[in-house]
Parts: structure tokens; C-alpha cells; sequence
């Protein structure tokens, strides 16, 4: 790209938002203007970024295409200004200097085409020049005398009252157009400002969801985003009145000082036009425009929290080379069960009714154990929906009969049904039952969380908050570049994945990824990376994008089974050359020991290339088949089973992270129910948010503060009880 001065320009602003090397962000845009995706630039374009991660850069890009926006707007409102002759040189100063697109607005506002408003009809019955008198701030005169002289029955002025009446109105709007004054009363209704919240059908709301917002003020400068979601949810249900108290009289006053300047005989019309300026005009655009930066605010907060939570939990490790029977609990329509071999292959599928009304527990005990022992089970799935704990408790006491140590572990189903009924599901398995498909997936889920939960949209896996308060489309890019970033951190093996994990890979489409398995299908599987060269719509730049993300194990080239780029191949062949290393050592103690002690610095200059490529690829020698979802504690394996009638207060448990909140983290102990631990309870240290102490799929610590069976609640603290504070 031809960086002009404006680009430049342009180029400045965003190192300034964003705080890194001006000469990498500069590489950035490069970069990806010239077609190269995110991942892409992350793993393989270290040495022109300086090792930024994927958010670092998104975040440029997102901010370089507003500052673009911005720009445009710019231009656009400096045309629009010029075109009615009453563009200066001031003003087209400060339009360019303004560094939001509100500040852009704020200045064109009164240059803008409007409708009829009370103004424009006062300004057609001839009372500007009366309005302007007024502004002139005279000393002496008579307001009602000069008015008189406006009453004109044709033009619909009565008299002097009208005549001022409509001259007012032409003051309050040029004081409503007044850039300045719209600043300063947004930054003092921000500042000084209340949220309120009051009930308007109590009957509404059945279950008192919103019962702490009957009633309720906040200060809009310290509401947390989590409350203005709920408020901005509770009025859209129309259970709340929601809206802003502002400081009206402070802003008023600080009004009437910037346009009473001086001693005048006007000074009570001034003061009239400046209080209805502000009131019907000023007032409730300033409300609806903090009211939707707060939500914007709570939005952007929600959407990074469930995007974190999403992320935390595609990271979730694999349970490998394990036959899993999965279990989908339920009462009426019996528990669906589903035995997946180590690859996801089934090879089973049958139901058993041990819950009520049938509650056919011998026969469904029976079924079970000979599952168990025809597979070669040794980790049995159950799903956390409906009947899972009557469940559990089945298949814990099933267990205990039988001779080989067999564990269980409670799956996060949610999204399972969404899957079992899509297209996808009856493509993969049409023979199947809805049910049935739901009980592979749990299954699969347990096995490899990644490959099976790329099949559900992301808004169905469970871990948001607020998810559907918030803007759809936000949260499905946000989402979105969540799943991409952890489909190639991880990489996929490109003769096992299936379509719907392929299309996530970067800069492979879902037609594309659909052509490499149904040539996989067609031809058998995938030799070398070369081969996907042959692939319909798999073009060179694609090709370069993508190709380092999949992998083929056990092929003729064993960098293809690396996270190594093939454009890094001959300097790899070199190192390895240099090292006395073979083909078949990679991964072995031999090129442990070999690479060990090596100083990245001196052998990148020898090599003529960067030190974070070159780690990479020693790395990648010493561990080819390094999964960072690896170094994630496995899922709790249980053999037993409690109920919240075995809690006691101060009982120690590990429990699995299933989502966080703003106010705290939810955690599973094994029990019907998820315990709360308050962010209050999981550190001594202050924190600004849950996340800066767990992650969804945390295997922690807790301890029981409280139950409440009737509610069904569950207190929990991360703080051992003698460190506790009350």
C-alpha cells in the first residue's frame, strides 16, 4: 500500500489508540491490505509485528478501519458545509482535528438539513431578525414593544407574546446546535448524573427477576455494565421505566453563562429560550446518547466475557485414546446411550429407562455393564441437562459392579440439541434419532471439545452473559474470530477433521473446506500438504494461509505434521542438517538433546532468518505435535456422587469452572446444582473482574459457605476457612 500523507495521518491516530510501534502497525495494515488473515499474521509474520497475539491484531485493524470511517466523515461534512457556502477556515480546522465521529456530528449539526421544527416554522413567519435582536443582548429597549412590531395576523403572530414566543424558539435551537454546550452537558450529565429505574407492571414480572430495579438509582459515571443490561432488558419487557437525571439546573445556569454575557433587558427571554433549549431539546439527546454508549459499554463488556468464556472452554483438553459411552439422561423418553471409539466412530446405540415413571433400573444396570464390557468402555459421558443427577447417581452406583475401574464425568451439554437437530447432524448421522445424534455429540464432546462444539453456534454453548441483550451481529464476529483463533492455535489434522473445523481454518472458506473432504473422501486421505494444492478453490494465496494450520501425521513429509510453514522448510531442512537430525527423529529424546543449549540469536544470524521463526520451528523439532491444550488440567474423573443434602458448611471439593460472570464464577461440585462463588469470595486480593482469577474449565478449589435447599442455591468460597473475612 502507498502510504500517502493523509494515510499517515491516519496512521498516527491508531498507534495513538492502540499504544504499540508505530512502524508495526504500519506492518499490520500492510500485511493484511495485501489479504493475510489474522492467524496468519500471528504464527507466521512474528518478525514484522514483534510477536503481537491475534487480539493485538484485530484490535489495529478494527481500529484502522474506524479511523477510515472517520476520515471519510471528514470529508463528507466538509462538502456538505462548503456546498452552502458557510464553511471557515475555523470550522474546517475543527472538523478535522475532532478525533470521534461525535465530536464530527456535534459540528455539523447546525449545518444539517432539518425537519420542520418549531424554529424553522418561527423563522417563516419572520421573527429571525426579532430572535437575533434578543441574542444582541441590547441594554436598553423594550423586549414586548420590539416584539410588537412582528405581530402579523397573516403570518399567524397574534401579537407580541408569539412573536417572542417564536423568536424563543429559534434561541433555543441555535443553543441546542451549539457544539460546545452539547459537550459540556454530556460530560456533566455523565459526571453528575443518575440512572433510574422504577416499576411499571409489577404483575409482569412473575418471578421477581427484576425486583432490585423497582426502585433503583445509580450514578451513571459508576454503573457496572451487567445492571444496565438488565435495566435496558427489564424495560424492553415493559416491566421497567428506565432514564437519566441529569443536573438540570447546573447545566441551565452553565447555559444562561455562555449567552448572558453581558447586562441586557433580554435577560429573562435568554433565560426562558436556554431552559426550554435545554429541556425539549438537549436533554433527551443527551439521555438517548448516554444511555446508548452505556449499553454500547455493557455490550462490548458481555460480548468479551462470553467470547473469553468461549475461548477458555474450545481450549478444554481432549480425553484421548479413550472409548466413551455417552449417556443423554432423561425421564419419559428414557436415557440415550451412545458408544464412540477413540476416533468418534460409533459403534453402539440403545436406551434404557432407569429414571421415572418407568424407573427400570435392574434392566437398564444390565444394559450398562454389557456395553461396557463388549467396547472396552472406560469413561462414561453424561450430559448436565434434565435428569442428570438422577442419572449420575445410576450410573455411579453401576459402576461399583463392575470388575474393571470405569469413571464418569458430567459433560456441558448445552448446544447439544441445537446440534442434534441441524442440517449438519442429519447429514452426519441420518439413520439417528435427534436424541440419539445429542448422545454421540456429548460423547464426542468429552473426547475432543474442539472438533465437536465448531459444529454448534457459539451462542448455544452455554458460557454467555446477556448474550441476547446485546448487538447480534457484534457478538457473532466476536465469536466468530474466538473460534478461528483457537481452530489454528491448535491446528487440525486435515485427514480426521471435519468439514465444519476446517472451514474455521485461516482463509479457507466453507465451500473450500467442504471440497478437501469430499476429496478425502473420493481419493483417500491426504499424503502431503502438497496434495491440497489439487484442491478445488484451494488457490496459492489460500494455499500459503492455510497450509500451516493443517497438518498430516504419519505422511511422507514429517513437517507435515508441524506447525513449521512449508515456505520455512528448506531453513528447516538446514537446522536439522546442521544438527545431525533425521526425519524420523523429531519429537524423539535425541533431538531433545541435540537442540538443547542453543543461543536462538547467533544460529537466526547464521540461518538469515528471525528469532521467532526460528523458535518456532526448534520448538516444533523438539514437539510436533505439541497441542497447547495440553498443558489444561483433564476433567475431574468421579466413581461417586453427592447431593446438596451432603453438604455441610466448610466442606472441601473440586469442582470444574462452568461459566463467569461479572459478579462471580459459577462452578460444578458435582451436585444438581452449580454453586456461586461471589467475586467477593474467590480471592483476598481486589479484583476488578472474575477473570482475573479463573477461566470456564479451571479445575479449583472450594469450600461450602452456604445452601439454601429450598431456593437451590449454593454458596461457595475459593478462601480457605481460616483465611476467610468477613
Amino acid at each position: 500500500m502507498e502510504w500517502t500523507n493523509d494515510l499517515e495521518t491516519l496512521l498516527t491516530q491508531v498507534t495513538a489508540s492502540v499504544e504499540l510501534r508505530k512502524e508495526r502497525v504500519k506492518n499490520v495494515i500492510d500485511l493484511s491490505e495485501e489479504g493475510n488473515t489474522v492467524p496468519f499474521i500471528a504464527r507466521y509474520r512474528k518478525e514484522l509485528t514483534g510477536g503481537m497475539d491475534e487480539d493485538q491484531i484485530r484490535s489495529i485493524l478494527k481500529e484502522w478501519e474506524y479511523a477510515n470511517s472517520l476520515a471519510d466523515r471528514k470529508e463528507e461534512v466538509i462538502r456538505l458545509i462548503g456546498e452552502q457556502d458557510k464553511l471557515t477556515p475555523e470550522l474546517q480546522k475543527q472538523i478535522e482535528k475532532a478525533a470521534k465521529l461525535q465530536e464530527v456530528e456535534d459540528l455539523y449539526r447546525p449545518y444539517k438539513q432539518k425537519r420542520r421544527t418549531k424554529a424553522t416554522v418561527a423563522k417563516e413567519k419572520g421573527l429571525d431578525p426579532l430572535a437575533e435582536w434578543l441574542l444582541s443582548l441590547p441594554e436598553s429597549g423594550d423586549p414586548y414593544e420590539k416584539a410588537a412590531g412582528f405581530a402579523d395576523e397573516d403570518k399567524g403572530v397574534a401579537d407580541a407574546e408569539q412573536a417572542l414566543q417564536g423568536a424563543r424558539d429559534i434561541i433555543s435551537e441555535v443553543i441546542s446546535d451549539d457544539p460546545e454546550i452539547r459537550k459540556q452537558a454530556r460530560a456533566m450529565t455523565h459526571r453528575e448524573g443518575w440512572f433510574e429505574s422504577k416499576v411499571k407492571d409489577e404483575e409482569a414480572d412473575e418471578k421477581g427477576i427484576y425486583e432490585m430495579y423497582y426502585t433503583y438509582e445509580e450514578e451513571v459515571r459508576k454503573i457496572v455494565p451487567h445492571r444496565v443490561l438488565a435495566m435496558n432488558r427489564g424495560e424492553k419487557e415493559k416491566i421497567l421505566r428506565v432514564g437519566i437525571r441529569p443536573p438540570k439546573d447546573k447545566v441551565i445556569r452553565f447555559i444562561e453563562k455562555q449567552y448572558l454575557t453581558a447586562r441586557t433587558v433580554t435577560e429573562e427571554q435568554i433565560r426562558l429560550a436556554a431552559e426550554d433549549g435545554y429541556k425539549r431539546l438537549i436533554e433527551p439527546a443527551v439521555e438517548r446518547e448516554i444511555r446508548k454508549e452505556a449499553t454500547e459499554k455493557a455490550e462490548k463488556q458481555a460480548i468479551h466475557i462470553f467470547s473469553e468464556n468461549l475461548r477458555n472452554l474450545l481450549l478444554q483438553p481432549p480425553l484421548k485414546e479413550r472409548k466413551v459411552l455417552a449417556v443423554d439422561p432423561a425421564y419419559r423418553t428414557g436415557c440415550k446411550l451412545a458408544v464412540v471409539d477413540d476416533t468418534g466412530k460409533v459403534l453402539d446405540i440403545t436406551v434404557i429407562y432407569p429414571t421415572p415413571p418407568k424407573s427400570e433400573v435392574d434392566k437398564s444396570r444390565s444394559v450398562v455393564k454389557k456395553l461396557v464390557d463388549r467396547h472396552g468402555v472406560d469413561v462414561i459421558a453424561i450430559g448436565n441437562g434434565t435428569a442428570s443427577r438422577e442419572t449420575e447417581q445410576f450410573i455411579a452406583d453401576t459402576i461399583k459392579e463392575i470388575d474393571k475401574q470405569v469413571f464418569y464425568v458430567i459433560v456441558n451439554e448445552a448446544g447439544a440439541s441445537v446440534y442434534s437437530a441441524s442440517k449438519l447432524a442429519k447429514e452426519e448421522f441420518p439413520d439417528l434419532q435427534v436424541e440419539e445424534r445429542s448422545a454421540v455429540s456429548i460423547g464426542r464432546r468429552l473426547q475432543d471439545p474442539l472438533a465437536e462444539l465448531v459444529k454448534i453456534d457459539p451462542k448455544s454453548v452455554g458460557v454467555g452473559q446477556y448474550q441476547h441483550d446485546v448487538s447480534q451481529s457484534q457478538l457473532n464476529d466476536s465469536l466468530t474470530f474466538v473460534v478461528e483463533t483457537v481452530v489454528n492455535q491448535v491446528g487440525v489434522n486435515v485427514n480426521t477433521a471435519s468439514a465444519s473445523l476446517l472451514q474455521y481454518v485461516s482463509g479457507l472458506s466453507k465451500a473450500v473446506a467442504g471440497n478437501i473432504v469430499k476429496k478425502r473422501e473420493e481419493e483417500g486421505k491426504f499424503e502431503s500438504r502438497a496434495q491440497l494444492k489439487k484442491v478445488p478453490r484451494l488457490g496459492a494465496k489460500t494455499y500459503e494461509q492455510a497450509i500451516g494450520f493443517m497438518r498430516i501425521p504419519g505422511g511422507k513429509q514429517p513437517l507435515d505434521g508441524t506447525g513449521i510453514h512449508p515456505e520455512s522448510y528448506p531453513v528447516t531442512k538446514q537446522i536439522m542438517s546442521r544438527f545431525g537430525l533425521k526425519p524420523d527423529d523429531l519429537g524423539t529424546k535425541q533431538a531433545r538433546e541435540k537442540l538443547e543449549g542453543i543461543n536462538p540469536s547467533e544460529l537466526a544470524r547464521e540461518m538469515e532468518i528471525g528469532v521467532p521463526t526460528l523458535k518456532d520451528i526448534l520448538d516444533a523439532l523438539v514437539r510436533p505435535g505439541r497441542d497447547p491444550r495440553d498443558d489444561v488440567p483433564a476433567p475431574i474423573l468421579k466413581s461417586d456422587v453427592l447431593s446438596m443434602e451432603d453438604l455441610e458448611r466448610g466442606m472441601e471439593l473440586k469442582g470444574t469452572v462452568r461459566n463467569v460472570v461479572d459478579f462471580g464464577a459459577f462452578v460444578d461440585i458435582g451436585v444438581k446444582q452449580d454453586g456461586l462463588v461471589h467475586i467477593s469470595k474467590l480471592t483476598n486480593r481486589f479484583v476488578k473482574h472474575p477473570m482475573e482469577v479463573v477461566s470456564v474449565g479451571d479445575i479449583v478449589t472450594v469450600w461450602v459457605n452456604d445452601v439454601d435447599l429450598n431456593k437451590g442455591r449454593i454458596a461457595l468460597t475459593m478462601l480457605q476457612p481460616e483465611k476467610q473475612t468477613t
